[in-house]
């Protein structure tokens, strides 16, 4: 989020903590330093109280982010905190385990023996999105050199539901994005609008293996298919980047004969978020490539850096290493037992969730939690209610769930939506106190027949589901 400056009101100016006169005698500035020290007990209990305002993160259900890990791990992470992972030859270890992770997504993901398969660790996914899709737009461009042509007007085919990285990639590069819109019946790309879009400027096509707003994979290898057809026709080489952001921690395990990663011929790289279903607190993320030549040389930086000449591919230079470590204990505690397991725990209580909503009577499942464990939902055409799901979400907030309620994109901007992700710590337990909840707020409802409710989107149509 972008701050600006704050000119607070006067009464804004001070912070005045409640226990403030037992060890401080002054207020405390709010926008600007103290001018004195204070004990570190005293700081963290005003820091501490302030936080209670947050909302509790393991009932956070608009995130897909991980809210839960083991002991053993945050222990790990608490010990690693201080180590940058740029300082490679200062930290061999933590470099060692980052590459340790490389290759294990590496063959997760089916890169072919053949090839030589390579990649990094970033803050996120988003920062991985934008590496993948820089490769692209260069790759693109040296074989417009190559051939004689102009390299000049760059466009990517993706569809309007794709996670905002890909609107700023397109912005931030000059790049023209080429939107493909949703149906009401259809909330994801396919083929044949893929195909429409393409001319002898696409870099490249993104797939996404489960969508922000429903949770469903789009039909990757079909497009793979039709690139396959195209690319033979033309003589261009349209490459697929795969956004695994959200799913590529689950269908490698519950759907590992799905093809969607390096099996097939056009995916050339794939981003993936290590602190989504990779089940690590933020920020962690990771981009493979399917073979180091789609990975253009000049893109990579070599630093002689604190005694190691060093190569880095990156928008970020210092950050922490414990995510990285943290990614790795959760590859060796779990395997691939322990995480098939656990995205089948959620899968199932997803499924269940999904039945017994539905059983309430007034909602339809768009999303049904069968690719990954997310759940959207909207309330019935023909229900006759006096609500809207933005009624529910701020009800729900009562009771201290975080259930985010949006509007669909272009074409279906009329259908809004309630959406549940389903993490490991979100228990069949919990989801049976959510699903009491709901049930209190429409009999809460039903006892307010005057209750007005709100017909549009209080963001004007343009709020994006959380991730």
């Amino acid at each position: 989020m972008l701050h600006k400056k704050a000119d607070p009101q006067p009464h804004e100016e001070n912070l005045n903590p409640t226990f403030g006169s037992r060890y401080i005698s002054t207020e405390i500035p709010r926008y600007s330093m103290p001018e004195s020290e204070m004990p570190p007990q005293t700081a963290k209990q005003i820091i501490h109280d302030e936080l209670m305002l947050d909302g509790n993160a393991r009932l956070n259900l608009a995130t897909f982010v991980t809210t839960w890990m083991e002991p053993e791990a945050r222990e790990l992470m608490q010990e690693t905190f201080e180590k940058n992972m740029i300082d490679k030859d200062e930290y061999p270890q933590t470099a060692e385990i980052e590459m340790r992770c490389v290759n294990i997504l590496s063959r997760l993901y089916n890169a072919p023996e053949k090839e030589s398969p390579c990649g990094c660790s970033t803050i996120g996914s988003s920062e991985a999105a934008m590496l993948g899709g820089m490769a692209l737009k260069w790759q693109w461009r040296k074989r417009r050199q190559a051939a004689g042509k102009p390299a000049d007007k760059p466009n990517l085919i993706l569809g309007i539901d794709v996670q905002v990285c890909w609107e700023k990639f397109c912005r931030y590069w000059e790049i023209e994005p080429r939107y493909i819109p949703i149906e009401k019946g259809r909330y994801m790309i396919n083929p044949e609008e893929v195909i429409e879009r393409c001319d002898e400027n696409t870099i490249g096509v993104i797939g996404i293996l489960g969508t922000t707003f429903t949770g469903q994979y789009e039909p990757i290898a079909e497009i793979n298919d039709a690139l396959e057809e195209l690319n033979s026709k033309t003589g261009w080489e349209i490459p697929l980047h795969v956004d695994a952001a959200s799913g590529g921690f689950v269908a490698p395990f519950l759907q590992p004969d799905l093809k969607w990663d390096f099996r097939l011929k056009w995916v050339k790289s794939i981003n993936v978020s290590g602190h989504k279903y990779g089940l690590v607190y933020p920020g962690v993320g990771w981009i493979i490539w399917r073979d180091e030549d789609e990975l253009p040389e000049e893109l990579v930086f070599k630093v002689n850096y604190l005694g190691g000449d060093m190569p880095t591919f990156a928008l970020n230079f210092s950050r922490p290493g414990n995510q990285v470590v943290a990614q790795y204990y959760n590859f060796i505690r779990l395997g691939k037992e322990g995480y098939t397991r656990l995205m089948e725990s959620s899968r199932d209580t997803a499924r269940f969730l999904a039945k017994k909503l539905e059983e309430l009577g007034v909602f339809e499942i768009l999303g049904p939690g069968e690719d990954i464990p997310v759940l959207a939902f909207r309330i019935k055409e023909d229900a006759d209610v006096n609500f809207t799901v933005f009624d529910i979400s701020e009800q729900v907030r009562h009771r201290g769930w975080l259930i985010p309620a949006y509007t669909l994109p272009e074409n279906a901007e009329d259908i809004a939506v309630l959406r549940i992700v389903v993490k490991e710590d979100f228990s069949r337990d919990m989801a049976m106190l959510l699903l009491e909840d709901l049930q209190r707020i429409l009999d809460h409802f039903d006892e307010l027949p005057d209750h007005r409710k709100v017909k549009d989107d209080p963001n004007d149509g343009k709020h994006r589901p959380k991730c």
